[in-house]
């Protein structure tokens, strides 16, 4: 088969109408996202003098508001002040969420360690930025800065959670959260760590249906536990052991483990 016949088979009648006015490139969002933790870190980790760094501060600020009133064109008609505006909010969320990652993890070098080199920190990040766009009703380009930030970081937070203060993810890998979970503030959350829906089985008839847990502060949970359901409450307090798996709602300062196995070991 020929190039052209097999480009006229594989565009078959597959287009997709009607969605967005305009193209929209997944690197291009990417690119938005990437500027705007270039400007997060540059607030915290600065080498030159102020003035240079009030200099670049406002050229990155002017680089984001012109990719990413380019990017909202194309998908909604939601003004890129709505956006910016923001930007103070989610530094301020972030300065509590690097507090709580350096005072809960003993080998966190410094703060800066953490904002450079902390998947955690960058899945944070990034939801902050996310979820944002996503209460402006912005299609699309949330969740494709959520998955980039999956990529990259092992962490699944989707932008639609809502998450309070002094969020701490340690480690990470393998962490997923849904897009109704309600976190409170102060809760620290664990490698492999699931806060998911009981069945998705309905498909879109469970859109817009709160469908995830609910944690509430001051809340720990270790490594693999998995909580769904959208009636699920994890009382405030409560230690979470690693394993367990819950789909009822636990009382407040709770402590919930599961049996140790049996072990055998043969010599």
């Amino acid at each position: 088969m020929n190039a052209n016949q097999m480009a006229k088979d594989l565009l078959g009648n597959r287009k997709l109408e009607g969605v967005f006015g305009e193209a929209l490139s997944h690197d291009e969002v990417v690119s938005v996202l990437q500027d705007i933790k270039t400007l997060i870190t540059a607030c915290y980790i600065r080498h030159e003098s102020y003035e240079r760094e009030e200099r670049k501060a406002v050229m990155l600020l002017e680089k984001i508001r012109y990719e990413l009133e380019e990017l909202l064109s194309k998908v909604c008609d939601v003004e890129v002040d709505a956006f910016m505006d923001q930007l103070p909010k989610i530094l301020d969320l972030l300065d509590t969420d690097i507090q709580a990652l350096f005072d809960g993890d003993p080998a966190a070098e410094s703060k800066e360690a953490i904002i450079l080199a902390y998947p955690g920190f960058f899945a944070i990040m990034t939801y902050r930025v996310a979820h944002v766009l996503y209460e402006l009703k912005v299609p699309v380009i949330p969740r494709i800065m959520s998955e980039y930030a999956h990529s990259v970081s092992g962490i699944d937070i989707n932008p639609g959670a809502t998450i309070g203060e002094y969020f701490f993810i340690d480690h990470g890998t393998g962490v997923v959260i849904g897009e109704t979970t309600r976190i409170g503030d102060h809760v620290k959350l664990y490698q492999g760590v699931t806060l998911g829906a009981l069945s998705t089985r309905k498909g879109q008839q469970l859109s817009g249906v709160v469908r995830h847990p609910t944690i509430e502060s001051n809340v720990t949970i270790y490594a693999g536990a998995v909580i769904l359901g959208g009636e699920t409450v994890i009382g405030e307090g409560s230690t979470i052991g690693g394993g367990v798996f819950i789909t009822e709602s636990i009382p407040p300062n709770s402590r919930v483990s599961t049996k140790l196995p049996e072990m055998n070991a043969i010599g």
